[in-house]
């Protein structure tokens, strides 16, 4: 009787036991799924926020969710609707230009622009091939001065069309690293919007979309890794500034210069501009505002005007800052001041280290160069500098930057 009682209460024992670990995968099963529903809400918020753009809601063959198909996957097709929409409106610019047999060096290893060998019985020539991106329907095309400095012939290719269109150069400034393009064709052309680069984020996603190395229409997703980047790209005719850029993760190599970085709603943030040559991951853009605010005064008035002072400036090394009796590192050192500009004019000299601009702090050296593009030309400033460790006060009036500049 006692054998019969004990195995009684070993069976209901281990009948409880099994009760209790169903429930329990049951509740962790629930509470799995609940967690694939918040993320399948935030998926479907993000694809309905990527879509809220007017050229999106009227052009977007886009169909609605359908319960067969993962949050995941859902997600994962904005980047495709967008590189479809904005297709037609990314250009390849091929270019033409004069060339030095004994300066090709200086475009073996070029950062931005991909160029084949010399051709032995076109030795005075090179060719080269950059992206663009269409802003008017009318034929306009907003690319990098590099993808066409110094070039004699341009031509671009645009999706859809048999062959290339030639295009003539309307503005290009080496200092912006920025060119308008208009192409010449009777047909109304794509455009791609152009959003608003004041207020995009690191995190932010980004859609970079352009030939790189030849390979036409090539998309890359990333994400905005940090803002107002400044570098300096060494060329033959002495360096570029560049003091305001986006720098994003994705993917940018040569040839992608001069295409769009996009947002997720399919709006040009950026102009592709460079990549880092040492390091994975690091490209950069110019801000698509600084494109507008050029391309809106060259239809107001017909020309581009810039502010000047006429010096060439750096950080200032750790070593100079004992040489030069510094407190620190902080404001932009004096390199070369040009003849006849309205830094001479001032008293300004090279190792002079201008520490304020027209009542604002220069801290680091590319301030300097941020203050001058809001101040205008005939404006008369303050400029406090230090020299041999004292801090002096000088006057200029600002000036017109010069076209080769």
């Amino acid at each position: 009787m006692k054998r019969e009682y004990s195995l009684f209460f070993v069976l209901f024992i281990a009948v409880l036991i099994g009760f209790f670990a169903y429930s329990t995968l049951e509740y962790i099963d629930i509470e799995g799924s609940n967690r694939q529903v918040e993320l399948g809400e935030i998926f479907t918020e993000a694809q309905q926020t990527g879509m809220e753009n007017e050229n999106r809601e009227e052009g977007s063959d886009m169909q609605d969710t359908d319960e067969d198909v993962s949050p995941e996957w859902q997600f994962s097709n904005i980047f495709s609707d967008i590189a479809e929409d904005v297709n037609e409106g990314v250009v390849r610019i091929n270019t033409r230009a004069e060339a030095d047999r004994d300066s090709w060096y200086f475009f073996e290893d070029d950062d931005f622009f991909d160029f084949p060998e010399p051709n032995e019985d076109e030795p005075n020539f090179r060719e080269g091939f950059g992206s663009g991106v269409i802003i008017s329907e009318d034929g306009y095309v907003v690319t990098n001065e590099h993808v066409i400095h110094d070039s004699s012939e341009i031509e671009v290719e645009i999706p859809g069309f048999a062959e290339p269109k030639a295009a003539e150069l309307i503005w290009g400034e080496f200092s912006l690293d920025l060119a308008l393009l208009k192409v010449e064709t009777n047909e109304e052309l794509e455009t791609i919007p152009l959003g608003d680069s004041s207020k995009i984020r690191p995190g932010d996603w980004t859609v970079a979309i352009g030939n790189p190395f030849g390979y036409e229409n090539t998309v890359t997703v990333g994400v905005i890794s940090a803002l107002e980047r400044p570098i300096n790209i060494p060329t033959p005719e002495g360096g570029r500034n560049y003091r305001n850029l986006i720098q994003t993760d994705a993917a940018i190599n040569p040839g992608n210069s001069g295409g769009p970085l996009l947002n997720i709603k399919g709006e040009v943030i950026g102009i592709n501009t460079a990549v880092s040559v040492v390091g994975q991951g690091i490209g950069f853009a110019i801000p698509i505002n600084t494109v507008i605010d050029f391309i809106e005064e060259l239809e107001e008035t017909g020309e581009i005007v810039r502010p000047w002072l006429g010096v060439s400036y750096r950080d200032i090394p750790e070593h100079m800052v004992e040489v030069l009796d510094l407190p620190d590192r902080q404001g932009a050192l004096v390199v070369d001041v040009l003849p006849g500009t309205p830094a001479e004019e001032a008293g300004l000299q090279s190792e002079d280290v201008i520490i304020e601009l027209a009542g604002q702090r220069v801290e680091e050296y590319f301030d300097l160069g941020n203050i001058m593009m809001d101040l205008e030309v005939g404006e008369l400033v303050d400029i406090v500098i230090i020299r041999n460790g004292e801090e002096r006060t000088l006057t200029a009036t600002i000036g017109r930057m010069p076209e080769e500049y």
